[in-house]
């Protein structure tokens, strides 16, 4: 490549590297630099050991030593602080990050709920249909955890045990994000899988939840997932959008090569993967130690879900809007 093309290629990136050392310079705060610096700063060392190697001019060479030297010294020259990191990050980035990939979100979304609710409401009207998307032996453990007669199956008494409330949330966390990752992940076959994957997700849940309002289980039921529904099933629709963003890397890279696009949209994916994770965790805890509890009326469960469906839906439209 001549030297005039790869300036072409890479000055705008240079510019906001420039831009980033130019603000952290004026603000004498210790604030950890974003995650746009950091990969900022890999690719300038990548570029300053190309134009090395391909003996470019003295000026350039020089000016790419200069901003790597430069964003070292913040990059590894301030002490991070964890914590602020994590806090920012839930306060402004995640929230940022959705709506910065609004349509992908939008996609995963429609792939998700539209079969869910479709689904749920065919079921309605043909049982039968409900043996397409699960087998007997399903319906059947299905029935007996939230058949009202077995409350005690899926119910949580006043002398349930403590460590049983752990245990289910070890086991949770373990399958919520297990769901996440899987999705996740099967976009790095272009894609294809995180769509299969979104909409296998749809239809069980949906068949699941139809087969049960069908039978009657409406309040065993729907009273025991309205709690963590909105974690839960946000967690795994971010999760998809987080797989389509792998797979258009592949798809569709530009001038770029497949593996260098599916690196840089892979720090995007994963700013979404992240707080999917945290969903999903949460998610595990009002499972585990909210949504089992039989003492508490059906009433209050739902209006504690609806309020959930509410508070995270205005956390994505309205979170980190405000520079941190």
């Amino acid at each position: 490549m001549k030297q005039e093309q790869f300036i072409a290629a890479h000055e705008a990136d240079w510019r906001r590297l420039e831009a980033w050392l130019a603000t952290t310079a004026a603000d004498d705060s210790t604030r950890a630099p974003a995650e746009e610096f950091a990969a900022l700063y890999r690719e300038a060392c990548q570029q300053l050991a190309l134009a090395r190697a391909r003996l470019y001019s003295r000026h350039l060479i020089n000016r790419l030593d200069r901003l790597v030297l430069q964003a070292h010294q913040i990059l590894y020259g301030e002490r991070r602080h964890l914590m602020k990191d994590i806090a920012t990050y839930i306060v402004h980035g995640f929230p940022a990050a959705v709506r910065s990939q609004w349509r992908l979100v939008l996609v995963a979304a429609l792939l998700f709920y539209v079969p869910l609710v479709g689904m749920l409401t065919v079921i309605q009207m043909d049982p039968d249909m409900v043996y397409t998307v699960l087998d007997g032996d399903t319906l059947r453990q299905l029935e007996y955890m939230y058949d009202p007669d077995n409350r005690e199956s899926v119910g949580r008494d006043r002398d349930r045990q403590s460590d049983s409330d752990l245990m289910m949330f070890g086991f949770y966390v373990k399958n919520n994000t297990g769901i996440g990752f899987r999705t996740f992940a099967s976009g790095l076959l272009f894609g294809i899988g995180t769509l299969l994957v979104v909409l296998f997700n749809g239809l069980y849940i949906g068949a699941a939840a139809g087969h049960l309002t069908q039978l009657g289980y409406t309040e065993t039921f729907w009273s025991f997932v309205v709690g963590h529904s909105a974690l839960e099933l946000n967690a795994i629709v971010l999760s998809g959008a987080a797989g389509l963003r792998l797979g258009l890397a592949l798809l569709s890279p530009g001038r770029r090569t497949r593996l260098r696009a599916l690196r840089e949209e892979s720090r995007i994916a994963l700013q979404l993967v992240y707080g999917a994770a945290g969903m999903f965790i949460l998610a595990a805890m009002v499972e585990a130690f909210w949504s089992p509890a039989t003492w508490l009326p059906a009433t209050s469960k739902y209006v504690a879900g609806g309020a959930l469906w509410l508070a995270v839906l205005a956390y994505f439209v309205f979170g980190g809007r405000r520079a941190p």
